[in-house]
């Protein structure tokens, strides 16, 4: 019996500590560029809204990948950016803030300023941020985690700087052989 109950308690903290490996560390946007400016590191934001079901299979199946989650974490500030909320954000010497919204509203809701700054027009968006704090480009729709590791590596090792025509980052994007498990 005690043997049984070690068994059962090595297993419980193997799953728990296994479960807090796959979870991305999120910031808000204002705590991400006050970190860079400690610790440069690129950005990623998952633009999202609470109404958006690619977006709910986005944050369970793609941030939730224990490879996504941890290589996020070990590369990138990592932000959740609600594009109907009512966080305020400052971005460039300008504050950004969804005047519109409604708290009592339970779907859709006014688009944040800083949302339409950015060209964000679908859901989910995934931006990505250089470690200098410069908006480099939108990713539109849902990513499988093995989709996403092709971004992830483009912009973390900076190779995005050497594709300089469609033709480089459809080469680029042929060659690349993932690794993340699905």
């Amino acid at each position: 019996m005690e043997l049984y109950k070690n068994f059962l308690i090595i297993f419980l903290l193997l799953f728990i500590a296994n479960i807090r490996a796959q979870t991305v560390n999120w910031m808000s946007l204002d705590e991400a560029f006050e970190a860079q400016k400690k610790v440069p590191k690129e950005i990623i934001v998952d633009v999202y809204t609470n109404w958006c079901g690619p977006c709910k299979l986005l944050d369970k199946n793609t941030f939730g990948n224990s490879d996504v989650a941890n290589f996020i974490n070990e590369h990138f500030y990592a932000v959740k950016f609600n594009a109907e909320g009512s966080e305020k954000v400052s971005f460039q010497g300008n504050t950004f803030e969804n005047p519109g919204y409604d708290p009592a509203k339970k779907g859709r809701n006014a688009t944040h300023q800083f949302t339409r700054f950015l060209g964000v027009s679908g859901y989910p968006t995934i931006l990505f941020f250089d470690d200098a704090g410069q908006y480099l480009t939108p990713l539109v729709g849902y990513q499988r985690p093995q989709q996403l590791e092709l971004y992830l590596k483009l912009f973390y090792d900076e190779l995005y700087k050497s594709l300089t025509t469609q033709d480089d980052f459809n080469a680029f994007s042929k060659s690349f052989v993932p690794q993340f498990k699905s």
